[in-house]
């Protein structure tokens, strides 16, 4: 049975072309990139030329990003450098929608000594930059607002908040990761402090991130004990790693029309004949979203049920669901725009990539109404 793919937001397929460019260093860069002799010098270069590609992508200069193993080691960062420059004392505001790594970041800050105001999304999915504002304090040290949701895939005004934020001389870090590779983002026109990115999420490598620290803000490293990245984060670089999100980034900025068009048009199409298939809720829908995000409830119908169903038949999606302690429980992000826990347990997320085709589309949408009709059935039995 051939397998369909449409779970592009937890992560996507390695690009072969990067594949390709991490096997030609592993074969032959074995150098330690902070080693002066040639095999050393040789692994830095490709490091730094690693540097240059993921700087044209967002429009950075490149002695500004630091490279980590992930957004979350990334997200982690700022926050802790924030809760330590601050002596553990202050107010945090973040979005209630913002990535498990800076909420549980910011708990841990909470634990330390501070207090984190949360703001909550609209019922279409966006942070109002108002309401974010209006939780800010005279001792607000740091603001978390992400770029596009992980989950609903929405838009987020993020350089509307951090235009005011600057007026206060209060630093803000936006999140990323879901929107660098699938929209243009480009850190000028964010007008932010710091921005988080992940090469898993365009066609890289997993393990391999970067943070992007603008030119005279604040920051203390999270990884101590060597002078890697201009000692903002210690570690030797994981050179093959770095080498693929440099490729992916190249790739990324060459190719970011073509595949946000592309995948624009899938989901369009996707949701548009969804509609057909009895009552369903688009969430975010009258919101800027990411091109390739659909995310959809259909009331009634467990999804996760739904999401095993498609999944035996060959079709990769997602839900917003966490198992806990042997309970399914909703997402916290749907929580918070404020459907129900029965409205959120009915929700699936389709993410579509630029390799996914009109052919799989429909295939997926005639297997969705099949399981959806003998799930309904099941439910009025």
């Amino acid at each position: 049975m051939r397998r369909v793919y449409f779970d592009h937001n937890a992560t996507t397929p390695l690009d072969p072309r990067v594949r390709d460019e991490m096997l030609e260093v592993m074969a032959s860069g074995h150098g330690n990139p902070s080693s002066v002799h040639g095999f050393g010098q040789a692994a830095h270069e490709r490091v730094e030329a690693a540097r240059d590609q993921v700087a044209a992508l967002v429009g950075a200069r490149p002695p500004e990003l630091v490279f980590t193993a992930s957004g979350t080691e990334a997200n982690n960062a700022v926050v802790f450098s924030c809760g330590r420059r601050a002596g553990w004392r202050g107010h945090l505001v973040i979005s209630a929608f913002e990535h498990p790594s800076v909420q549980a970041a910011a708990d841990r800050a909470a634990a330390e000594g501070m207090t984190v105001s949360r703001v909550r999304p609209d019922g279409d999915g966006v942070v109002a930059a108002e309401a974010m504002l209006a939780a800010m304090r005279e001792d607000t040290r740091l603001v978390c607002l992400m770029l596009a949701n992980n989950e609903i895939g929405t838009l987020q005004p993020v350089a509307e908040l951090a235009a005011h934020c600057r007026e206060r001389g209060v630093p803000v870090l936006c999140d990323a990761v879901q929107a660098v590779g699938k929209i243009g983002v480009q850190v000028g026109d964010l007008g932010v402090d710091f921005m988080t990115l992940g090469a898993h999420k365009f066609y890289g490598p997993l393990g391999a991130a970067a943070l992007w620290v603008r030119g005279g803000a604040e920051f203390e490293p999270l990884l101590v004990g060597g002078g890697q990245e201009r000692r903002r984060r210690a570690g030797t670089v994981n050179l093959p790693a770095v080498v693929g999100l440099g490729k992916a980034a190249e790739l990324g900025a060459a190719e970011l029309a073509e595949r946000s068009a592309r995948t624009a048009r899938l989901r369009d199409r996707f949701e548009d004949e969804a509609r057909r298939l009895g009552d369903l809720v688009i969430h975010g829908e009258r919101a800027p979203r990411l091109p390739n995000t659909a995310h959809l409830a259909f009331p009634g119908i467990d999804a996760e049920a739904l999401l095993i169903r498609l999944d035996l038949a060959g079709f990769a999606v997602s839900t917003g669901s966490a198992c806990a302690a042997g309970a399914v429980e909703p997402s916290d992000a749907l929580l918070a725009m404020g459907l129900s826990r029965d409205e959120a347990l009915a929700s699936l997320r389709v993410s579509f990539g630029p390799t996914n085709s009109d052919q799989e589309v429909g295939a997926f949408l005639g297997a969705l109404e099949r399981h959806l009709a003998e799930l309904r059935r099941l439910a009025t039995a």
